[in-house]
């Protein structure tokens, strides 16, 4: 491990009493793939904070964008983004929103390997789920950072819901998780 980066994500002050945070670590991966960033973001999670969430992501994506700045390497971005595929903050972090003066493109890993799956991480099917009515059913989530000739650095070459049943009657988590595999694309 290389530097680790917490980033206050206290950006209004409705966001006070939250612990949104968001960790940047520089993980020294060997070669080919060499040091990369991986990036832990948590926004805030209340339904009504979708312009919280869209702050937060700014302020993460400019720090990344300073890092990688200073020298090129992968970035992979995960979390419980508390947000839709459809909520400008997604969208702003899959390159089709711009936000605070600035844009950025991540390729979703789900979306990648799954195209039209909704892949629902948090659902009425788990029963740990807080509220069964809660709106939104995707909102956890694995970004590769694109570059600026294409595609996703790293090759998404599969993707996977995790702990989506229970293992001896005992459940996970109230999310269901998500794994990638991530190699050198063969193109590169």
């Amino acid at each position: 491990m290389g530097e680790v980066r917490e980033l206050d994500l206290h950006v209004t002050p409705r966001t006070v009493d939250f612990p949104c945070t968001t960790l940047v670590a520089e993980v020294f991966a060997p070669d080919p793939v060499g040091p990369l960033l991986f990036v832990n973001h948590f926004p805030n999670w209340q339904l009504n904070f979708e312009h919280e969430r869209e702050l937060q992501a700014v302020v993460a994506a400019r720090v990344v964008e300073e890092r990688t700045s200073l020298r090129n390497q992968h970035v992979v971005l995960v979390g419980d983004l508390d947000a839709d595929p459809e909520a400008t903050s997604i969208r702003f972090w899959s390159g089709r929103q711009s936000l605070g003066d600035m844009s950025v493109c991540y390729r979703d890993a789900w979306e990648s390997k799954h195209p039209g799956d909704p892949g629902h991480t948090y659902t009425p099917r788990n029963p740990l789920l807080w509220d069964w009515d809660w709106p939104f059913r995707r909102i956890d989530y694995i970004f590769v950072r694109c570059g600026e000739h294409g595609g996703p650095t790293l090759d998404i070459a599969a993707c996977a819901r995790i702990f989506d049943e229970p293992i001896n009657g005992v459940w996970a988590s109230d999310h269901f998780g998500l794994v990638a595999d991530l190699a050198i694309p063969a193109h590169r």
